[in-house]
């Protein structure tokens, strides 16, 4: 088993990497322990939201690579260890077994070489499904510069895999992690992307990476507007098929001449979800919510925002709007939506019925008519008042999935 002060190092160093929930996957238990179907991850989340419910380690935090904002820099005074192929292994179903986890989720420093870090990484995920006959998830990374027959190998073993692009231009990459390049991370996310679709017609066999690829934005560390960011990161759901993009707030956990001395803020990461949530389910484009130069408003939500800047669209009839324009209201969410499409087709909702289906009508009956009748504030400034102290107190708690039912839901689900 490996060694606790070594487990407490690897642990440490995987930390700050947020692209770890697990889902999309519909891996089958071949006779094995373990089950990657979305019924059978069982998530434990931190007060903040995030995931806890997978194995996360690093194989390495001894990394030749020099990224100024990586607390594993080479040059950063750390202690350093390294776990074996088998140590993981049996680590994994240790906790496995012991009900601490339902998953794993496995990335390194680049140790040694780029080809031998992701060598002894696909090693590992090998021994856990042929060996070990381990079906639960795993969610590997890529090691930027690796051989692409080696990540083509882990891609048959793993649920889901992710490089993590960090820095949001190539601009900031040369700045800040110089051994990086956009091309090392974009190449092998496309050249994966076509292996699925080769694979296709044999996913049942191989299972090529049923949950994806995902990859992480680092929000803060420079100067990018979040306008840029989201550009980038519809251009990745657009032309990789990614299935999330995360954005992780910038945290100085090393000091540097070249990095900012504040954190970015749990707030911006939080409207840079929401706004995502809006691009991939709601139908909207970043060039709807802001420009390329623009960052997100902190006191208003994206969707509340931009309501406010279309209100020569508003009130909609609820009984009659169609449903793209349904969820551009402000307060009805993917479900709610639905709720209502299906009712309206057998009577003419009331202003009651909207709240026994979960609308959040403190912010949708500004924008809303029920059978003609309209209940929000009738002036802008009216609407854009209420709006604020709304925000205002949701933003002392946003982020908290134990404060009251409905704050904790729109944490989980980002229904706006």
């Amino acid at each position: 088993m490996i060694d606790p002060e070594k487990l407490k190092i690897l642990a440490n160093g995987a930390k700050y990497d947020v692209s770890c929930s697990s889902s999309g996957s519909r891996r089958k238990n071949a006779g094995g322990l373990g089950n990657a179907a979305p019924a059978g991850i069982c998530h434990s989340f931190t007060p903040d939201g995030r995931c806890v419910s997978l194995l996360k380690i690093l194989m390495s935090n001894d990394c030749i690579y020099n990224c100024r904002y990586c607390v594993n820099r080479a040059d950063n005074d750390i202690p350093r260890a390294s776990a074996t192929a088998e140590e993981i292994c049996e680590l994994t179903m240790a906790f496995y077994k012991r009900n601490y986890i339902e998953g794993l989720f496995l990335s390194s420093a680049v140790h040694g070489s780029p080809d031998s870090t992701m060598e002894e990484m696909v090693r590992a995920v090998k021994l856990l499904r042929n060996v070990y006959k381990f079906h639960g998830y795993i969610h590997l990374k890529g090691i930027p510069h690796a051989d692409p027959a080696l990540v083509r190998e882990g891609a048959k073993y793993a649920d889901r895999m992710s490089y993590n692009i960090e820095l949001p231009s190539e601009k900031s990459l040369k700045l800040l992690a110089p051994q990086k390049t956009k091309q090392s991370l974009l190449l092998p996310m496309r050249a994966l992307t076509e292996y699925r679709k080769e694979s296709a017609e044999e996913r049942k066999k191989t299972h090529i990476l049923p949950a994806g690829q995902t990859t992480q934005l680092i929000v803060g560390a420079t100067d990018e507007s979040d306008g840029k960011i989201l550009h980038l990161a519809q251009s990745l759901y657009d032309r990789v098929g990614l299935r999330r993009v995360y954005y992780s707030g910038y945290v100085p956990v090393v000091h540097d001449g070249l990095l900012p001395e504040r954190p970015a803020g749990a707030l911006r990461e939080h409207r840079l979800y929401q706004a995502d949530w809006l691009l991939r389910f709601y139908g909207f484009t970043v060039d709807e919510l802001l420009s390329d130069e623009e960052n997100l408003p902190t006191e208003f939500d994206p969707k509340c925002a931009w309501a406010l800047k279309n209100l020569h669209l508003f009130p909609v009839e609820i009984n009659r709007c169609p449903a793209e324009m349904l969820l551009r209201v402000p307060g009805i969410g993917m479900r709610s939506a639905k709720r209502i499409l299906e009712a309206r087709r057998y009577t003419a909702l009331q202003y009651g019925d909207l709240v026994r289906m979960r609308v959040v009508l403190k912010r949708a009956k500004h924008f809303i008519t029920c059978n003609g009748k309209f209940y929000g504030a009738e002036k802008p400034t009216a609407v854009r008042q209420s709006l604020a102290l709304q925000s205002e107190a949701e933003n002392a708690e946003q982020l908290s999935l134990f404060s009251s039912p409905e704050t904790a839901l729109t944490s989980l689900t980002g229904e706006l």
